[in-house]
């Protein structure tokens, strides 16, 4: 049963028990319905007290039903509600721990709530290009108030209940068992007459129309490419102008116009997508687990002090390995200054900053890291320097310790074959600033074992970070996915655009940053040694030679000051340089290519096409598992747009035929072998299907 109900005495206790969050499905919606008619009906029954079991009370409606026919079956979730609300005896909401979206507007259906202390109290739909569609736009205003519940809609943050303490929305917070204090609170009220409705109180705002027009234009400056922030204004805006029912129509009508658009399809996907990651078919979800208490990491730059923090943050010290101490040195001050920064902005509290920084040690002995239960390696690109670091670690980490390499294109399996426990191996590629970035590309090796990816699928989550599971090629899925998109922008230069057209029309279409200020931001450097390696390994590949000359002028990016743009000191701003773009000319003539003008629409197809055709191959092959790995992969690690949903979402939403027929179009130019199509792309397009 979703909804368990017993009778206490004179009340009715209906128990939602529908894990983890109580989502309100349809069998779920169902039993509540039959749990208050049976209340109802039965003469010794004085009030109904409605709660949850588990850790939520409810977690809202079931997203996964948006897309089926159950969403909208009775009884749906309005239906729900308008049973509960004109029930003929008390019903009392018992909220804890999570009360949020369709739980939440549940509750406010009910004559009572009384809740516990720290209980989320949230309409979150917002972040998944939605607005509250069950009353919540209509009810919330008339018990906190139209600015705060404005506030709470358009944002979509929890709220702590008892900061909600002193609002209509509670009639009493409980200290302490909170079923006891609910029973007590029913018993107190079984007899009062008539059942209070949170509709029939009217929303009292002076001078609504100043608040709500200042919030339109507030809202509408901030919401950049997502509908739902506006229309959540809208929606509750109704409940001042409107009664209450024309009020909750016109919330109905909103909802689902809002569920229908792109923007909401691909937060939904993108929300789906992040779960479905950490799922890995032949690795039970009961899979054991190694214990994760310490951690080492070797190399103390940038990569590995941000590496570091990520472990200390989640409460895992850390030991920092170097070679030599200036560079230890250096590290370590680093990491502290970072987090002397937090604390400056009023992030972290005093004690907070002495207990993390308590957790970082540093050595330049590896006989110290020995008892780590993981050690991440955060070392130069290049082969022969894994080498010598596995080789070493195999010598001294204790058995059962997991080693792990952030390595982002080199062969993993290679790797594993350097020690003597390749079971032991994994690849964590975390991604720069790796404290910051969100995604965690984790390599599983042939050898690697089923509680290692267990285990570092479960730290992912631990560290907050998005796990995403990739096999052995070269780049993974990210890097051997943004070698095409590089390799078109590199082409699209030589053939008449300029860096800073290519980045503005990418970061147009959302991205968060072009591929030339994306260069520089990395190192092009960084890029120019993975090609030298790649001449040599792929000859019959092309590369545009435009990001090699720069670097053989030293510009590296902003680390040296000049890269594909110029910077100033102190200024992270990208100036056009014209001397790099005269360089680019100047270099389109001496290959005899005839420059000519690139539209913004043709530097996006072919920039996330050829992304969308590499991912395809990966899909075929198996490195990724799902096209919404692939997604996650591009949202959460290289700035590609949320609203758009990814690369393959994208490409679904084009439609596959048509990103086949402008493959097609685009092969008879220039580099015409690039756009040979993926056979999953022709595949799925001629069957009339989609990569999700």
């Amino acid at each position: 049963m979703t909804a368990e109900y017993q009778v206490n005495g004179a009340v009715a206790i209906i128990t939602l028990n529908n894990p983890p969050v109580n989502g309100l499905g349809l069998s779920t919606r169902t039993a509540v319905v039959e749990g208050v008619r049976k209340a109802l009906a039965d003469d010794a029954v004085k009030a109904i007290v409605l709660t949850g079991a588990g850790k939520a009370f409810s977690g809202g409606a079931d997203i996964k039903e948006f897309n089926s026919p159950s969403a909208f079956a009775e009884p749906s979730l309005h239906t729900l509600i308008n049973v509960v609300e004109g029930a003929s005896k008390p019903v009392i909401a018992a909220i804890h721990t999570v009360c949020m979206g369709g739980g939440l507007e549940l509750a406010l259906g009910c004559h009572y709530r009384v809740a516990a202390i720290g209980a989320q109290i949230a309409l979150p739909e917002v972040k998944l290009g939605i607005l509250p569609g069950a009353g919540g736009t209509q009810r919330l205003p008339r018990v906190v108030g139209l600015e705060l519940a404005l506030n709470m809609i358009v944002s979509g943050t929890p709220v702590a209940s008892e900061k909600l303490a002193k609002t209509a929305l509670f009639n009493k917070i409980i200290e302490g068992d909170l079923m006891e204090g609910a029973l007590a609170f029913a018993a107190s009220i079984a007899d009062a007459r008539p059942l209070p409705k949170v509709r029939d109180i009217k929303v009292d705002y002076p001078n609504y129309e100043a608040f709500l027009q200042f919030s339109r234009n507030t809202v509408k400056a901030m919401s950049g490419p997502y509908p739902a922030p506006l229309k959540c204004v809208e929606a509750v805006a109704a409940s001042v102008t409107k009664k209450f029912d024309d009020g909750i129509k016109f919330e109905r009508d909103l909802f689902i116009e809002l569920v229908q658009t792109t923007e909401s399809k691909a937060l939904r996907h993108a929300f789906f997508g992040e779960r479905a990651a950490s799922k890995i078919p032949d690795v039970p979800a009961d899979t054991p687990v190694r214990s994760i208490k310490s951690a080492a990491v070797i190399g103390a730059g940038t990569m590995g002090g941000g590496i570091a923090m990520n472990f200390v943050n989640a409460g895992i010290p850390v030991m920092l390995l170097e070679t030599k101490q200036e560079a230890l040195d250096k590290g370590i001050a680093t990491i502290r200054k970072n987090y002397e920064n937090t604390m400056k902005k009023g992030k972290l509290t005093q004690e907070k900053f002495d207990q993390r920084v308590g957790m970082i040690s540093g050595t330049l002995n590896y006989a110290d890291i020995g008892q780590a239960d993981i050690v991440v390696e955060a070392v130069f690109e290049d082969m022969g320097v894994k080498e010598t670091v596995f080789k070493k670690l195999d010598e001294v980490m204790k058995q059962g310790a997991i080693l792990a390499s952030n390595t982002s294109t080199l062969d993993v399996d290679q790797i594993a074959s350097f020690t003597k426990r390749p079971q032991d191996v994994i690849g964590t590629h975390f991604f720069s600033p790796a404290n910051v970035m969100k995604l965690l590309e984790i390599v599983r090796g042939k050898a690697t074992a089923k509680d290692v990816l267990a285990t570092t699928l479960a730290l992912s989550k631990k560290i907050k970070k998005t796990g995403v599971v990739s096999g052995v090629c070269d780049g993974f899925i990210g890097n051997r996915m943004i070698e095409q998109y590089s390799r078109q922008a590199g082409f699209l230069i030589e053939e008449g655009a300029l860096p800073e057209q290519v980045d503005k029309a990418v970061e147009k279409f959302g991205f968060a940053m072009g591929p030339f200020r994306m260069g520089d931001l990395a190192g092009n450097d960084i890029g120019w040694y993975i090609r030298k390696r790649r001449y040599l390994e792929k000859p019959e590949i092309t590369y545009s030679k435009t990001a090699d000359l720069l670097c053989e002028l030293g510009r590296y990016g902003q680390k040296t000051g000049a890269g594909w743009y110029d910077y100033k000191a102190g200024d992270r701003k990208a100036y056009p340089s014209a001397l790099v773009n005269d360089m680019i000319i100047k270099h389109s003539a001496d290959i005899g290519v005839e420059r000519r003008k690139i539209s913004d629409q043709e530097i996006i197809e072919r920039l996330v096409y050829s992304l969308v055709n590499e991912a395809a191959h990966i899909l075929e092959e198996g490195i990724a598992m799902r096209a919404s790995d692939i997604d996650m992969v591009y949202l959460t690690g290289y700035g590609f747009p949320v609203f758009r949903g990814g690369p393959m979402f994208y490409a679904d939403t084009v439609g596959l035929p048509n990103v086949l027929m402008t493959m097609e179009k685009l092969a008879k130019g220039r580099h015409g072998d690039a756009w040979k199509p993926a056979p999953l792309l022709v595949k799925l397009a001629a069957e009339g299907k989609t990569f999700n």
